[in-house]
């Protein structure tokens, strides 16, 4: 397989917009709203510790205190879920607009990615920055999820499927592809019952960024710097 890029992502233009100190934030984790959803805004915000969710008409900025992360040591795979592994392919980069419109299905609950979301990740995708993990099922893509990567950062934004256990199986091939390549820092925003259960935690915010600014300096792991396709293993 050819490589995408040997050099990585492309630096897009800088962002007219700053940002408050993540610290600022209120007590649901919202430091601002408005703005827009440029490349260059929306990497300026992750390089701070925030990530955009819609606020009704708007953009909402947020930064919530305690912060939601899965460590890559901390990934629990039970016996059931490494024998769905098996089933199906993973693939890197090779559908990301599929995954990106699968994650907006208007017919799903709690939807939240409009149209100016959708466009601004694809931008992303297309600069280097946004990256999706899928899974294949006879040729069929049944599951996945979609994030940005900055260095060794990767900010998990949503996942789908339509099989069970595909979307487990993207994030299980994610952890062990970046605990092979590089990776130090997957957010999960927010934990949740399902992703605790997978070995997500919650730590502090003041702790996130120090974990944050050390690891936006590493250098991309290589699994973002080319397609991949690939057959977990049970184990």
């Amino acid at each position: 397989m050819q490589r995408q890029s040997e050099d990585g992502p492309t630096e897009p233009p800088e962002s007219g917009w700053s940002f408050p100190p993540a610290s600022t934030a209120d007590e649901n984790g919202l430091v601002g709203a408005g703005a827009d959803l440029e490349a260059g805004t929306l990497l300026g915000a992750y390089r701070a510790g925030l990530f955009p969710m819609p606020l009704g008409d708007t953009v909402g900025w947020w930064s919530p205190d305690p912060r939601g992360i899965l460590p890559l040591s901390y990934l629990r795979v039970s016996r059931s879920l490494r024998r769905a592994c098996r089933r199906f392919d993973i693939r890197i980069d090779t559908a990301f607009e599929q995954v990106l419109e699968s994650c907006a299905d208007p017919a799903r609950p709690h939807g939240w990615i409009s149209d100016d979301m959708h466009n601004a990740y694809l931008q992303l995708h297309e600069l280097g920055w946004a990256h999706s993990v899928e899974t294949w099922l006879d040729d069929e893509l049944v599951g996945g999820l979609y994030g940005v990567a900055v260095g060794a950062f990767f900010a998990g934004e949503s996942m789908f499927h339509t099989e069970t256990d595909a979307s487990k199986v993207a994030l299980v091939a994610l952890v062990d592809a970046l605990k092979v390549t590089g990776g130090a820092l997957l957010d999960v925003q927010w934990s949740t019952p399902h992703l605790a259960g997978l070995g997500a935690v919650e730590i502090e915010r003041a702790a996130y960024l120090e974990l944050l600014a050390e690891a936006i300096t590493r250098p991309l792991p290589e699994i973002w710097l080319r397609p991949m396709v690939f057959r977990m293993l049970d184990g």
